[in-house]
């Protein structure tokens, strides 16, 4: 496996990692918050994909969102979102409200996933999880190739969010069914995808970026291992 494909997790195997990484930035989360900055992250996480990224819980057949927000989505001052208009503001479903384009979306999991590092007892003391919604419904791994417009946003807002005092810790990544109508789209998702973390790396300057691949259940052998 090429380097650029070889720390892509699927959800299972992606939290040691996160608590490691939690580890090497326990120094800057610290400093950050006695620097005093305010509605500002510390870990900032980039979330990327089509629907099942963007969130669809609730979103009915009525074209609108049922406004129930479970437990595990609720606010939390310690948990903000880059806005549409790239200012930190504190997160709420539709995480991907005026980001995911067209679509009624509903909640997703963005949050549940703030949370769960926030509990963690590896999260550093103080940190603020910042969520950087940038998935697309309905979008084939070839709309994120570098120079496509999803790719170019999502360039966009995470040099916007990594630019504070926050650090850009993981992609998360949640799509795929897009490229399960055609045959040679399938067959071609893996060589795409190395070639879209081997280009996001880069142009983030970030080398060892962590992305995690969310994997749906599947009753069918993979064509390419996760």
């Amino acid at each position: 496996m090429e380097p650029a494909a070889a720390t892509m997790l699927s959800g299972r195997r992606a939290l040691p990692i996160l608590l490691a990484v939690f580890a090497l930035l326990a120094a800057a989360v610290t400093v950050s918050a006695r620097g005093g900055a305010e509605r500002a992250p510390t870990l900032v996480f980039i979330l990327a994909g089509q629907s099942n990224m963007g969130g669809r819980g609730g979103a009915t057949s009525g074209n609108r969102w049922d406004g129930v927000v479970p437990p595990e989505c609720a606010p939390s001052p310690r948990t903000l979102r880059l806005s549409p208009s790239l200012r930190w503001e504190e997160a709420r479903e539709p995480l991907h409200a005026g980001v995911d384009a067209g679509n009624v979306v509903g909640v997703g999991p963005g949050m549940p996933f703030a949370h769960a590092l926030l509990r963690s007892p590896a999260c550093p003391r103080g940190a603020v999880v910042g969520l950087v919604p940038c998935a697309q419904g309905g979008t084939p791994i070839a709309n994120w190739s570098r120079g496509t417009e999803m790719y170019e946003r999502m360039v966009a807002r995470a040099r916007v969010a990594g630019a504070g005092t926050g650090r850009v810790a993981a992609l998360l990544w949640f799509q795929g069914e897009a490229d399960t109508m055609r045959r040679e789209d399938a067959l071609a998702y893996a060589g795409r995808m190395e070639a879209f973390v081997r280009d996001v790396r880069r142009d983030l300057a970030l080398p060892n970026l962590l992305v995690i691949q969310v994997r749906s259940s599947v009753s069918t052998p993979l064509i390419f291992p996760l």
